[in-house]
């Protein structure tokens, strides 16, 4: 008996002797967090990826030149695996919620064992400012969120950064760059596009000639036939949107054609298989049913969680256009220019004009610089119409294109060359 209290005696001052060490290990960044001043809130999140996950508040003035304009609360995710390892900043284009999951793990902070800092974008979620005055929804503004985050971390991450997104948020990356060359080491952006217009202009030259002659025409024959049965797809249409709750600025015949219209850039974007359009001859359930599923309505209302995006494609990020030649004659629309102001934007900005003042910057940028940048795309996803595969004869830049991929063009996803190459690439850099 003397002998099992010792022992129990003994385990106890054992775990007595645990417990503060591993609540000095977790306190330590919370403390540190707790240091910066532009962080008002700090809170716990549950994780199986990081030794430790928090959601921070980072206050963030509207304008970074004039912070007597006002400040709004920015969202910022921070993942833990050491203060000695590499950190990736996710220069997230859209909502954090995402990444609140105890599961999530973004691509690089995994393959690189590396500390993740996620950034949401300002006017989106959490990180929206009130009143929502857009005139401060701008790409330098954007940049200078991150820089100001940055700065602040590396109090706490020394080591090596690098900035990573996906879609819009790697043109954030990319942007985030071209105004701020020095504040990480790597970028690598997923599938990010620089366009230089509204309706670009090359996106649908590009759906002209993706994969096969046949892959194309399967698409076209399904578009014509949903046009040819608009008379019996119609109501169903209308009815699917009002039970939605969904309000347009244009007629509902409209707004089914524009879904008809964007059911080929939508299909190859996210790579769905060819194999899964129904045939001309199915019945209209399954027409109307797959229609829904490539090209949801909701996409094309005012005020829908993208609402934001819009704003910025129409001010400075760009945007595309659709080919209506090949279906004229089944469109309640003559012309399809100018959509995405009509449809899409708040009535206060349907006037605003486009400035190209950021992609002729961020042009020049890549063009006069040679910074060390992984550039990744899907060869059959309409966005990389607009990407910068154009970059050649660089040293420190790369351009790799999934073969066949779409939007969800990954390191992970490219062939074990590539694949391969990227990470001797990023390890070399780290180094």
């Amino acid at each position: 008996m003397k002998n099992i209290h010792i022992r129990y005696a003994t385990l106890l001052l054992l775990v007595l002797l645990a417990v503060p060490a591993s609540l000095s290990a977790q306190t330590a960044l919370k403390q540190k967090l707790n240091k910066i001043s532009a962080i008002k809130e700090v809170r716990p999140l549950e994780t199986s990826e990081f030794a430790e996950k928090y959601v921070t508040y980072f206050t963030q003035p509207l304008d970074h030149r004039h912070p007597e304009k006002g400040s709004f609360r920015q969202r910022v995710i921070v993942a833990h695996i050491g203060f000695n390892r590499p950190t990736v900043i996710v220069t997230e284009g859209y909502g954090a919620a995402y990444a609140l999951r105890p599961k999530y793990r973004e691509e690089l902070s995994k393959l690189l064992n590396a500390n993740m800092i996620f950034v949401e974008y300002r006017y989106f979620l959490e990180s929206t400012p009130e009143p929502k005055d857009w005139q401060y929804l701008t790409a330098e503004s954007s940049a200078d969120d991150l820089h100001a985050i940055t700065t602040a971390f590396k109090n706490i991450y020394p080591g090596k950064w690098i900035a990573t997104g996906i879609s819009k948020g790697g043109q954030t990356a990319l942007l985030y760059r071209t105004f701020y060359p020095d504040d990480v080491d790597i970028s690598v952006p997923y599938v990010a596009p620089l366009c230089y217009g509204v309706e670009d202009g090359r996106h649908e030259p590009f759906l002209h000639n993706v994969s096969t002659a046949e892959n194309r025409k399967k698409i076209e024959d399904f578009q014509l036939e949903a046009l040819k049965r608009k008379a019996t797809l119609l109501p169903r249409f209308e009815k699917y949107c009002a039970e939605k709750k969904y309000s347009f600025n244009a007629p509902i015949e409209e707004i089914y054609d524009y879904s008809v219209l964007e059911y080929s850039f939508a299909l190859w974007q996210w790579g769905t298989p060819i194999t899964s359009i129904p045939a001309t001859t199915a019945s209209d359930d399954d027409i109307f049913k797959h229609l829904l599923a490539i090209s949801e309505p909701g996409y094309f209302t005012p005020n829908s969680p993208n609402a934001s995006f819009f704003v910025q494609a129409a001010r400075e990020l760009g945007y595309y256009g659709y080919d209506v030649e090949p279906f004229k004659e089944y469109l309640s629309i003559k012309s399809s220019k100018g959509y995405l102001h009509r449809l899409m934007l708040p009535e206060e900005l349907k006037d605003m004009d486009f400035d190209k003042t950021l992609s002729k910057k961020i042009t020049k940028f890549l063009k006069k610089n040679d910074p060390k940048m992984i550039f990744i795309y899907g060869q059959n996803d309409p966005w990389t119409a607009a990407g910068v595969t154009w970059l050649k004869n660089k040293k420190n830049i790369h351009v790799f294109i999934q073969p066949n991929g779409s939007h969800l063009a990954r390191i992970n996803t490219l062939p074990e060359k590539e694949k391969k190459e990227v990470m001797e690439l990023i390890n070399e850099w780290l180094e």
